[in-house]
């Protein structure tokens, strides 16, 4: 997304000690055509500038930068955000962080779902939550921003407006969400080698997600009633494709309220969105391929069978809207730069 982007140059790609000096090319090799430099010093097979080779983080020059994306696992964000906020000469670099180190206002919180203290609970105060529909004016200014979670990003989309609409019962809110096997991160796991998960379906951390927090605090925030106060029933599945979040969500109406109010509701509050759509056929059941490799969200609402319940379905790409694509959106927003700004890839299909 970056090396299409008109405003970016990428000055630093970190990596780890067995890659630091190699091509970005030779570690991914994907992107091989932007890191080629033929041998007169011009720009090779592709058009766009090339990538500098990978090094280590602490060899970066923050003060040379002005945005960083912090893609590193979770509880080790913390001390490197604070390092670059802190030690940077000249200008500080406005930092959106991909990891869950700062999703979580409640430090506690954190705590209890991550089994390690928060290590920088003054730049958790700070920090602001980037779900960029619903929080514009605050990642404008802010310095650090904390990118939201793929299940997070599309369960609050969707209830969120119905929330504070006072639309939907607070205590009767079911989450079935399903993800492709990127969600689970590149890292060799045995549960995710394709003999284990083609061809089949398993539900993971029942009961139990990380994310499940993360979800309460925003329905919780947008009820009005601060960090925490709403539960919900949350759980994921893993299915046998490589990107792509589905998620069917089951709500009770209030008194008076159908499903065509909800809809109505999210028709209103994303009718001037440039990524988030109420599918226009009210008929129409969101498919992810409907938006693989797209910054887009699509949604609908439905009548239960169960008198005065419904059914939303959300459907998004977890490693574009749900993570990278969002956080290009994030940036965007903090610069000034128009918020669709290398984002227009349309969906890949098939």
């Amino acid at each position: 997304m970056l090396l299409r982007h008109p405003h970016v140059e990428i000055k630093a790609l970190s990596g780890t000690e067995r890659t630091k000096g190699r091509p970005y090319g030779q570690v991914y090799p994907q992107y091989a055509f932007e890191s080629i430099i033929s041998a007169n010093g011009k720009q090779g097979p592709s058009p766009v500038r090339s990538l500098p080779p990978l090094c280590l983080t602490e060899e970066v020059d923050f003060s040379q930068v002005d945005t960083v994306f912090c893609c590193l696992p979770h509880a080790t964000t913390q001390s490197i955000v604070t390092s670059i906020l802190q030690s940077a000469v000249g200008r500080t670099p406005r930092v959106i962080d991909l990891s869950a180190d700062f999703r979580l206002a409640d430090v506690h919180t954190y705590a209890h779902w991550y089994g390690t203290p928060h290590r920088a609970p003054d730049l958790q105060a700070e920090a602001v939550y980037g779900l960029t529909e619903f929080a514009r004016a605050d990642i404008r200014s802010a310095r650090l921003v904390a990118n939201p979670g793929c299940y997070p990003t599309g369960a609050q989309l969707a209830l969120v407006p119905l929330i504070r609409a006072q639309l939907i019962a607070l205590d009767d809110v079911i989450i079935d969400a399903k993800s492709g096997v990127t969600g689970a991160g590149r890292s060799a796991k045995e549960a995710n080698l394709f003999c284990e998960v083609t061809e089949g379906m398993h539900a993971y951390a029942v009961a139990n997600h990380r994310h499940a927090p993360e979800i309460e605090q925003g329905l919780s925030r947008a009820a009005g009633l601060g960090n925490s106060g709403v539960v919900v029933n949350f759980t994921p599945h893993l299915v046998p494709m490589a990107r792509g979040i589905l998620e069917t969500i089951y709500v009770r109406c209030q008194a008076g309220v159908t499903p065509g109010d909800l809809r109505a509701c999210l028709e209103q509050a994303y009718g001037e969105e440039k990524f988030v759509h109420v599918l226009a056929d009210p008929q129409q059941v969101p498919q992810t391929r409907y938006v693989r490799g797209s910054n887009h969200v699509v949604m609908n609402v439905f009548p239960d069978r169960l008198q005065g319940r419904a059914i939303l379905v959300v459907a998004f790409d977890n490693i574009v809207k749900g993570a990278s694509g969002q956080a290009v959106q994030n940036m965007n927003v903090m610069m000034g730069i128009p918020e669709h700004t290398a984002l227009e890839q349309g969906p890949l299909f098939p």
